[in-house]
């Protein structure tokens, strides 16, 4: 099991639902959201330099494009963001036809395919779905039936995707092939004790650390599927990890106030807070692959 780690909170932004922590080795900065407050978040650890923009609406993540730009999941489609004009445009519509879902966390592969789920906002119908957009910009379900899908990831070697059913407490695997196709469903692990899985990130050593939504903590999960260590938070909520800095072993983790009463949050201040921690093993890049999006259909805002 991993020694004693005490997160240190680095951004008191009070997110009502922050996710979508990722870190991003070309300026040096973690870019993270606030689904339900419908902001984009910027963070430079050098400087301390904090900024944050509107988004169009409840924003589930944000990851990086090979023409520099930001993708992001929005209800209703995929759209660009510039940091430098501060600007969102629609570049593919998704579930223009479930108006009660949104989208959901996403992760960029090995060979910059953008995967990302849907959810029903209302948390209870399994209206959601996982997709994959691959480099001719082109949309396809790769599964379907949950009500809150998340954490998208993969294996060191790309050849094993991870995906959450949060509400049924389940993380699946399933075999990665180089076409996006997906094989062998399986259980990786199930959650036990108190939280919900929620994002997900993998280290050098094929470990999976998955943020517990309600259950104040992050756990480490051997490649077959044990735990062996864990991160115990100030807050309840953990929702994101992403590891970062020069060495990637620090790891920036995102929290929400969703769902905590006044009485909770008297006794969880830090709750909604950007969280940052060292980590005793190296992590995968999180952008080493960046979603390139110049073949998808545009579609209008």
């Amino acid at each position: 099991m991993m020694a004693p780690i005490i997160p240190d909170c680095v951004w008191r932004v009070g997110a009502t639902l922050g996710e979508g922590a990722v870190w991003h080795a070309a300026s040096r900065c973690v870019v993270f959201v606030d689904i339900q407050g419908r902001r984009l978040y910027r963070y430079d650890p050098d400087t301390d330099v904090r900024r944050s923009w509107v988004a169009p609406g409840q924003i589930g993540f944000a990851l990086p494009s090979v023409d520099g730009s930001w993708i992001c999941g929005v209800p209703g489609g995929l759209y660009r963001f510039s940091f430098e004009t501060g600007t969102f445009s629609r570049v593919l519509p998704v579930e223009t036809d479930r108006p009660g879902n949104r989208l959901n966390d996403g992760y960029v592969d090995r060979t910059g395919a953008l995967w990302f789920g849907s959810m029903d906002d209302a948390e209870r119908e399994p209206s959601g779905q996982l997709y994959r957009v691959g480099g001719d910009g082109g949309l396809s379900v790769r599964d379907s039936g949950y009500v809150i899908t998340n954490g998208p990831t993969a294996s060191p070697d790309g050849r094993t995707l991870y995906h959450t059913d949060t509400l049924q407490r389940v993380i699946y695997a399933f075999d990665l092939g180089d076409d996006g196709s997906l094989e062998r469903k399986r259980i990786f692990t199930s959650i036990e004790g108190s939280g919900y899985p929620d994002g997900m990130a993998v280290d050098e050593e094929g470990c999976l650390w998955v943020a517990l939504f309600g259950g104040g903590r992050i756990e480490r999960f051997s490649p077959d599927g044990r735990c062996i260590g864990r991160v115990d938070f100030p807050c309840s909520n953990i929702t994101k990890l992403a590891f970062g800095g020069d060495d990637l072993q620090t790891v920036y983790a995102t929290t929400a106030r969703k769902g905590l009463t006044d009485e909770a949050l008297q006794k969880e201040p830090l709750a909604g807070g950007l969280f940052a921690f060292r980590a005793p093993v190296r992590g995968l890049p999180s952008t080493d692959c960046a979603v390139d999006f110049s073949a998808a259909a545009t579609g209008q805002p």
